[in-house]
């Protein structure tokens, strides 16, 4: 069992920065491939980024490739999402969630968090 909690969304205007972390509990969150989605309104459930356990490897939407940055802090049980050169269609409700395997659908990962909002404005 996996606990995920969000934190960190916000408003900020077009162009600006935010970071979002990702707090998992249970003692094997290392072999977690922790993924982040977000889901605007009207809109289906969207890939953005991933990173798997140990290893570290990162995975990234097209939309967002060199704007965000996923990472993981095994040692503290987090998963940062820094998101930079925000747009505004980069609002919705960002979701982490957590899997053995990795996978960009949302239907690979079991558990969920409850969700953050992160709006741009133009």
């Amino acid at each position: 069992q996996v606990q995920l909690v969000e934190s960190g969304g916000g408003l900020v205007q077009a162009g600006g920065s935010l970071r979002l972390s990702c707090a998992a509990s249970g003692r094997t969150f290392s072999r977690y491939v922790i993924g982040w989605f977000r889901q605007a309104p009207g809109k289906e459930r969207e890939f953005v980024a991933a990173i798997t356990g140990s290893a570290g490897r990162t995975y990234y939407a097209d939309s967002v490739k060199g704007r965000f940055t996923i990472s993981r802090d095994n040692a503290k049980n987090t998963v940062y999402l820094q998101m930079n050169s925000l747009k505004p269609e980069d609002t919705a409700v960002y979701y982490c969630a957590a899997d053995l395997a990795y996978g960009s659908r949302p239907f690979t990962y079991d558990y969920w968090g409850q969700g953050t909002q992160v709006t741009v404005s133009s």
